[in-house]
């Protein structure tokens, strides 16, 4: 599988599903032009990711703004990832009765709606409620980007492809939080929901214009369904949903409580000043592609237990009474979460049996993002407890109790 594909889990269809159709006149079309495409691809993973983590940069901000504690703030974190978890098992579903592109199109144009809406939001419960709904349409963006691109584009061009979604959606997740720390700081967080909106909104309508037509038939029948037994049956598969969790919450859980800690004394950085650390991301996302060729030299297992304990030190190395030192712990856990994931995903065709993995794929999505709502909640208690050396001391455990988990369970089979 190429290098970029492998970053995200592709869902396949079932023996049942009829056989994709011979490539026409209109395919060659579309081959040859492959520039418009893949630069719709990028706007459509940008369109999903803007203001998905948008609010991190600016929960120091709503915590003073609405008298809330950082459990209710982070709130407006995990929303979103709580919505990707229970909507993504249904993205299957929503392939058969409405085919990809039009599931992908109209997400992206429904996207904008919750987005300016939040902006009207008179508390935080119903920030947060808005928030949801801008998860409910990310896997209609994005989980159905991928099976799209692996039904619909050409073998050898596939890695490109994959590789514009990922950097279209890093890109995103980057601009959206600079964007709306940088406006929040001079307008306040209403206008950074509403220029969010509108620049989603913009992308949306270019990447619906240029997004390349379906060739190839939509799959027919319901998709095949895991038993709870089955899945019991696979060891191996439940300890890599286990990863995925953990590889998110910890993601989530450092970048959204190192706002608070760089807020307070002795740093007291301002919502744009924070939104700036998220700089860092790019940094991770230029070095996974990289790895992916290391990966495949050295397995998943070994490249998950290297890559989490630079993580945890990394983690370690924010304690530092330094801005610098903290930004450079943060680059660290960053990569090196962006390397696990790669690994994890990477893994689960190994770790699912032939007949689970339909479902594997959609579960593997749902651990994932519940692994990022209970790391925007979780570590407040922690944070209550010892503030940020408690919530680092919260992440290195888990992190490294993943790499127990994996060093045990993704052992090769005998």
């Amino acid at each position: 599988m190429p290098e970029a594909a492998r970053s995200v889990p592709i869902p396949r269809l079932s023996p049942a599903d009829p056989a994709p159709a011979a490539p026409g006149p209109e395919a060659a079309a579309e081959v040859a032009r492959p520039a418009a495409g893949l630069f719709a691809i990028g706007l459509a993973g940008l369109c999903a990711f803007l203001g998905f983590y948008a609010t991190q940069p600016l929960l120091p901000l709503l915590e003073r703004v609405f008298a809330v504690s950082k459990a209710g703030a982070a709130l407006t974190v995990s929303a979103p990832t709580i919505a990707v978890a229970l909507a993504s098992p249904f993205a299957g579903w929503a392939i058969r009765r409405w085919g990809h592109r039009a599931v992908i199109v109209g997400s992206m144009l429904f996207l904008p709606i919750p987005t300016l809406l939040a902006a009207a939001s008179p508390s935080v419960p119903v920030l947060v409620g808005w928030r949801f709904v801008q998860g409910l349409a990310l896997p209609g963006i994005y989980a159905v980007g991928v099976a799209f691109l692996a039904e619909e584009w050409p073998p050898a061009a596939l890695g490109s492809a994959m590789s514009a979604l990922v950097t279209g959606s890093v890109i995103g997740g980057y601009t959206g939080r600079l964007l709306s720390g940088l406006v929040a700081a001079r307008w306040g967080w209403r206008a950074a929901f509403v220029v969010l909106g509108l620049v989603t909104a913009a992308a949306a309508v270019a990447a619906a214009r240029l997004l390349p037509r379906a060739r190839r038939p939509r799959p027919a029948g319901p998709p095949p369904r895991a038993r709870p037994g089955d899945l019991l049956r696979a060891p191996r598969l439940l300890a890599t949903f286990a990863v995925g969790f953990n590889v998110l919450f910890t993601q989530v859980a450092v970048f959204t409580y190192v706002t608070f800690h760089l807020a307070s004394p002795p740093y007291r950085l301002g919502t744009a000043a924070l939104s700036s650390i998220f700089t860092v991301y790019l940094i991770g996302a230029a070095v996974t592609p990289f790895a992916g060729r290391w990966i495949d030299r050295v397995g998943s297992r070994r490249a998950v237990t290297l890559a989490l304990t630079v993580a945890a030190a990394g983690a370690l190395v924010t304690l530092a009474p330094s801005v610098t030192l903290v930004v450079a712990g943060l680059t660290a856990v960053c990569t090196a979460v962006f390397v696990s994931q790669s690994a994890s995903t990477a893994f689960l065709r190994t770790a699912a049996p032939p007949r689970l993995r339909p479902s594997a794929s959609g579960l593997y999505v749902s651990s994932y993002y519940l692994g990022g709502a209970a790391g925007g909640v979780a570590p407040a208690l922690a944070w209550h407890a010892g503030g940020w050396g408690a919530c680092v001391a919260m992440v290195v455990a888990v992190q490294l109790g993943t790499v127990a988990l994996a060093h045990r369970a993704w052992r090769p089979a005998a």
